[in-house]
């Protein structure tokens, strides 16, 4: 049994297993393709693996990256053959994982030392984003700590309403106004509220739309200053939430909003139901962000921690 299956539980890891089924299967099809009749790893196979791994969402960058250090391998090696490119490429992935995601967490963690701690969730409509926030907060609240919910995404009375589905369903508190509301006034009573109930997580949902970067940026700078008045280094984080089933889409949002605001991490979302999985390698590569969590499902304990052992041993299993 490896090391990280005795780390996570049964019932996790098969759900994770599960979770990147889709993708796992069609990345080895196309696979098995681009080495039949092949004994060796040649030009043809590094060509054939390039067209695979883009095909797959990796990112071309990504992929580039991945090709070079096979080619050295190879060249080292001077014969490397293709029933050994999957443990290569195992070897190589979770290399490149590592060189982002430093450390591994086996927990919904949170700094002890950081009371109330606030994390500002962004990204586009659709993606997950208001669910995310959700079962973050029944994870928190699982460990024992206080959660209070910010309405802040004022744009939409939707938004409003579904976040304040979460709360109760969850049963933590949540701060909301009417729709049209000034984001920054709903930040400002979240973070007055929880300081006064002596929360330990604040959660902050905001607008999801990509329209007008300058507005947006504007809108997130305001957030940031007006929370600040309350909590001196508020946000402690600001988590960008990705709809893993768009692929290149997902990278193009992630470009995006690390343009207007600083993304301190990720969240993948509904990976369980797309062919999808390598943007997770991808995205993490080039924008150099940690990736914390995934969805793999579409229960309230699906959305796992990210652990890069554990994410390329589900794929390469």
């Amino acid at each position: 049994m490896s090391f990280f299956k005795k780390i996570f539980s049964k019932e996790k890891k098969e759900t994770l297993d599960k979770g990147l089924e889709k993708s796992k299967s069609s990345f080895f099809n196309k696979l098995s393709k681009a080495v039949a009749g092949k004994s060796k790893v040649d030009d043809d196979v590094l060509d054939n693996l390039e067209e695979v791994l883009v095909t797959s969402d990796v990112g071309v960058e990504t992929t580039l990256k991945i090709i070079d250090r096979i080619e050295e391998r190879v060249a080292k090696d001077k014969y490397l053959g293709t029933e050994e490119l999957n443990q290569i490429l195992r070897e190589e992935i979770a290399s490149l994982l590592s060189e982002t995601n430093v450390g591994d967490a086996v927990d919904f963690e949170i700094p002890t030392n950081i009371k109330p701690y606030v994390l500002m969730v962004v990204g586009v409509n659709g993606v997950g984003k208001t669910t995310t926030i959700g079962k973050l907060a029944s994870q928190f609240k699982k460990k024992g700590l206080k959660v209070v919910l910010g309405a802040a995404d004022t744009f939409r009375a939707a938004a409003i309403d579904q976040l304040q589905v979460w709360a109760d369903r969850v049963d933590v508190p949540i701060v909301r106004q009417e729709m049209g509301s000034d984001p920054a006034s709903v930040a400002y009573d979240t973070l007055q509220s929880a300081t006064a109930q002596n929360a330990d997580v604040v959660i902050i949902d905001t607008a999801g739309r990509l329209h007008n970067k300058v507005n947006l940026m504007n809108e997130l700078v305001k957030i940031k200053k007006v929370m600040q008045k309350v909590v001196g280094d508020a946000p402690h984080d600001v988590l960008l939430v990705l709809d893993g089933s768009t692929g290149q889409n997902a990278f193009e949002q992630a470009k995006q909003f690390t343009k207007a605001t600083e993304v301190t991490s990720l969240a993948v979302t509904k990976l369980d139901g797309t062919a999808k999985g390598g943007v997770v390698i991808g995205i993490s590569d080039q924008f150099q962000i940690p990736v914390k969590y995934i969805g793999v499902g579409e229960g309230i304990d699906d959305l796992q921690v990210f652990n890069k052992h554990e994410f390329v041993d589900s794929f390469f299993k």
